[in-house]
């Protein structure tokens, strides 16, 4: 379920990102050729609501394909084009789909073999790096997560933002899968369809592919990174029903414009909802896939409250994707 081509179809950088699918069929992978080899890669709309990866993509490929500027890529490119019939409705992803930035170890699907033959496709190019782009549903600022701490991974992430995540899980997803060959990062740009997340992306794209080696940024350009270490996946249990609006009939009611909350550092007691009994409890999962609930919250006097200082990212106030994905993740400084 996996189109490779090698050059743009006619068409394609005047379609939005619900339009993709009237030119590609399925998930589709581009190699272009640029002035420098290994290609980058850069995956876009695997998540299908998530547009800004390919509003950046679509300004970047009409400098470089725009025959009047006759300009040449710096650098070889290989772009993945992932969820498209997602994107058509813009949504994460449909019913009957994974998740697109869930796929990647192997898995018996056909989404699981097409995440695979990407893999090896793109381990044989030997990549430079990886960019992986994505928006977010609650207020976050701009950063990125990588899943390694090797300098090249720390420089590559210093270039977008000071605002550094390591995570180790989930496994299943694109940079932690490309980032046993190459650097690789996922850049989360802010919420869809925001000018300065289309901006941010695309000035970064460019940088990349005009880097000629990672030994070429010195050591120090990564001294001022605050870097955050993810701690623990934060779900509501699917037999817990929730609200952002104070509806008293729910188990779990949370704060409205709780995503305001995302990169503050949260003390010890924090509030987190309230509970209407001692069962609606908030489920933290560890990255090595134990239960710890009882290590981060604890309901007192009908709140739930931190039991552990920490900062929470990805809060979004859609009820959807808390079901789809998760409530929040919770980080501790590093």
């Amino acid at each position: 379920m996996l189109d490779i081509c090698d050059r743009l179809p006619e068409g394609l950088l005047d379609l939005e990102s619900d339009q993709l699918y009237k030119i590609f069929e399925r998930p589709t992978l581009i190699h272009l050729q640029g002035d420098r080899q290994p290609p980058l890669f850069v995956s876009i709309l695997l998540h299908g609501n998530e547009t800004t990866s390919w509003l950046a993509m679509r300004e970047l490929l009409r400098k470089y394909q725009n025959p009047i500027q006759n300009q040449s890529l710096p650098r070889s490119l290989s772009i993945f084009i992932g969820n498209i019939s997602a994107a058509r409705y813009r949504l994460r992803h449909l019913p009957n789909q994974p998740d697109y930035n869930r796929i990647w170890q192997t898995g018996d699907s056909p989404e699981h073999h097409m995440a695979q033959q990407v893999i090896n496709e793109m381990r044989s190019r030997g990549v430079f790096a990886s960019i992986d782009v994505h928006n977010n549903t609650g207020r976050n600022p701009h950063y990125g997560c990588i899943t390694h701490l090797e300098k090249d991974f720390r420089k590559l992430a210093r270039l977008f933002s000071k605002t550094v995540v390591y995570y180790t899980s989930p496994k299943t997803v694109q940079s932690f899968a490309f980032g046993h060959f190459c650097p690789s990062i996922v850049v989360e740009c802010g919420q869809p369809d925001l000018p300065e997340g289309t901006a941010h992306a695309l000035a970064y794209v460019e940088t990349c592919l005009n880097l000629e080696s990672f030994a070429n940024l010195p050591d120090s350009a990564i001294a001022d990174i605050n870097l955050f270490h993810t701690v623990a996946i934060v779900k509501v249990p699917e037999e817990i029903n929730f609200s952002f609006d104070g509806n008293p009939h729910d188990d779990i009611t949370f704060p409205n414009g709780m995503d305001c909350l995302n990169f503050c550092e949260l003390p010890i007691g924090a509030n987190f909802g309230k509970a209407k009994t001692d069962r609606a409890y908030l489920s933290a999962m560890s990255e090595d896939g134990e239960e710890k609930s009882d290590r981060f919250f604890q309901i007192e006097n009908g709140e739930i409250k931190l039991k552990v200082a920490a900062m929470p990212s990805m809060l979004t106030l859609d009820t959807d994707i808390v079901r789809q994905d998760c409530l929040c993740y919770l980080m501790q400084r590093m």
